[in-house]
């Protein structure tokens, strides 16, 4: 049996030239531009001893004062098991994220982390690299940098955020769309895993937010508007949609579209949408334009993905 590999920064295999952390059981969304590690030749031999080791050097210069030389040894090849296949082992200040790494803490800190490479991406598009996808940002629309529920978030713009009905404190969004890997459900295919979503998208969106603020005056009802197979990124999804009548305020509308990944295990990958309903909410078929804009990682027809051109 193959030993687990060891927590560390790794190739991310959807974006060449980044590196994505893997906390010894799963990827997390934290990624960063890969290290640059110069190599040189060994030194010459001595005395006819053994043969010289190949050493690398990282240089790290401190403003006006010295250069101090880490020397880094060693290379070892992991098995592939349950983890990623890393080139050869970093050293050791570089085997864990920093604040300077991520924007957050190592993991297990609690605070918030930024959408993955969010600020190298193209302000129109919503890159999803662990999921290999992209989603236009539609106009008057934004991405959130640091999603508390550390999901890829895009949403209307703060400008037009508003209290939730039947609270002061909370705030709450004419649409949101949120990305994820499917995980924790009983249900396999994309139909099920859809249709056992939809009731937890409807509860985010219109029963409580995350610390259990009551939003919306809580769900009264809701009815299944739309359900069926749906093309995502050339591949087979499903999708189920929601009519939510809300206790206070107008309610609105929530889907859960789930299709396989475009990358790795192709893992189900989750689409969750929340409009509002009522003359201030998002028009309904922004759905599908954003549905029929979900492009794989780098397609090349469209630059990975449209933005500016989606209206809401």
């Amino acid at each position: 049996m193959s030993s687990p590999t060891p927590p560390g920064w790794y190739p991310d295999t959807a974006a060449p030239g980044n590196e994505r952390w893997w906390d010894g059981t799963a990827w997390t969304a934290h990624t960063r531009t890969a290290a640059t590690v110069i190599q040189q030749s060994g030194p010459a031999r001595r005395g006819g001893g053994g043969g010289a080791t190949a050493a690398g050097t990282i240089a790290l210069v401190a403003t006006g004062m010295a250069v101090v030389v880490v020397a880094v040894t060693g290379a070892m090849l992991l098995n592939r098991g349950d983890g990623p296949e890393p080139a050869a082992t970093r050293s050791d200040r570089s085997s864990a994220p920093s604040s300077a790494d991520t924007g957050a803490g190592a993991p297990g800190d609690d605070s918030p982390s930024p959408a993955p490479s969010a600020a190298r991406e193209d302000p129109d598009v919503l890159v999803d690299q662990l999921n290999g996808i992209t989603l236009p940002i539609p106009d008057g629309w934004e991405r959130v940098e640091r999603p508390v529920d550390e999901m890829l978030t895009m949403r209307t713009v703060d400008s037009e955020a508003y209290y939730c009905p039947g609270t002061s404190s909370a705030l709450c969004y004419h649409g949101t769309v949120t990305t994820r890997t499917a995980g924790g459900a009983d249900a396999t295919t994309p139909e099920a895993i859809a249709k056992e979503d939809i009731v937890a998208a409807a509860d985010r969106a219109y029963e409580e937010d995350l610390i259990g603020r009551p939003v919306h005056g809580g769900i009264m009802s809701h009815r299944q508007i739309a359900a069926g197979p749906v093309s995502v990124a050339g591949r087979t999804g499903y999708q189920v949609r929601w009519r939510v009548v809300t206790g206070k305020g107008p309610g609105g509308y929530v889907q859960s579209l789930v299709f396989p990944s475009a990358v790795g295990s192709e893992s189900p990958v989750v689409v969750r949408y929340a409009f509002d309903a009522g003359p201030d909410g998002v028009p309904l078929a922004l759905m599908d334009t954003l549905t029929k804009g979900i492009r794989p990682l780098g397609d090349s027809e469209t630059g990975g993905g449209v933005g500016s051109s989606v209206a809401p």
